[in-house]
């Protein structure tokens, strides 16, 4: 097994209740599509990258079986705390799911496929989606829109956890990350699909001051950092934590989360 896979999955160790918390639940524009595209009603998904089941739920329904898979052992006990009729989550990899050939509907990759290496796992894509079937990541831009003082907080703490990234060689090695950018022609190049595109959406949820202070916190490359060297992020993460309550206070207000959404079909 590629060494990446070990690595990106470690990286999501010790903080999945953090991140069940806090991120953005699955839209539902996202099933729409796909069941447009599909022409109709799927009878399995598979969730690839499944994290905490924050992406799975939104299948109730919409599908006969949903199977989410995921290598982190800590997101996956918070995932079968999800399970329910239609619903099941087990621990697999992007290059191997141990799925049956062309037994699947759709695939869909929940703000996860930049973890997993394109070419393998595409192929695992091809090998398990029926003819016809949908392949899809979904990401999200990050900061949030918000409030351009939250935004401007947000970007400045990342900017300085990608300069650690780059710099320090405990953290650098890590983990291997794949561009977000790349999705759509790696999609493309893989030749499985007949056709491709990308969608722009966004949703629209409620927050405060402390979610977005966790959906910080919920970022992997935060965590590795606060994991292996906390003095060179502690100062900064405070000084955001603080902006992001100056601007919204104890107030409730409304986040929007935009979305990229790149889509094949075999």
């Amino acid at each position: 097994m590629d060494s990446s896979v070990t690595k990106n999955a470690g990286r999501f160790t010790g903080f999945a209740d953090v991140y069940d918390q806090a991120r953005p639940a699955m839209p539902f524009y996202p099933v729409k599509i796909i069941r447009t595209y599909l022409g109709r009603k799927p009878q399995q998904v598979v969730d690839l990258g499944c994290g905490t089941g924050l992406s799975s739920l939104v299948w109730k329904g919409q599908c006969e079986k949903l199977t989410g898979i995921e290598p982190s052992d800590d997101m996956l006990a918070v995932a079968k705390l999800k399970e329910t009729e239609g619903i099941s989550f087990k621990k697999g990899f992007s290059g191997a799911t141990g799925l049956e050939n062309a037994s699947v509907d759709a695939v869909v990759c929940s703000q996860s496929f930049h973890w997993m290496e394109p070419e393998s796992t595409l192929a695992e894509v091809n090998r398990i989606l029926k003819p016809g079937g949908v392949f899809a990541t979904v990401d999200c831009d990050w900061p949030p829109v918000c409030h351009w003082q939250a935004e401007k907080a947000y970007t400045e703490l990342f900017r300085k956890v990608l300069e650690i990234e780059e710099t320090n060689p405990d953290v650098k090695n890590s983990f291997v990350r794949w561009n977000k950018e790349g999705h759509l022609a790696n999609i493309r190049r893989s030749g499985v699909f007949t056709y491709a595109r990308e969608i722009v959406f966004s949703n629209t949820e409620k927050c405060t001051s402390e979610r977005l202070a966790e959906l910080a916190k919920s970022q992997g490359g935060l965590q590795t950092i606060l994991k292996k060297a906390p003095e060179m992020i502690e100062k900064d993460l405070v000084a955001f934590e603080k902006a992001v309550s100056a601007t919204f206070g104890q107030d409730e207000f409304d986040i929007d989360f935009g979305y990229r959404m790149r889509i094949g079909v075999k």
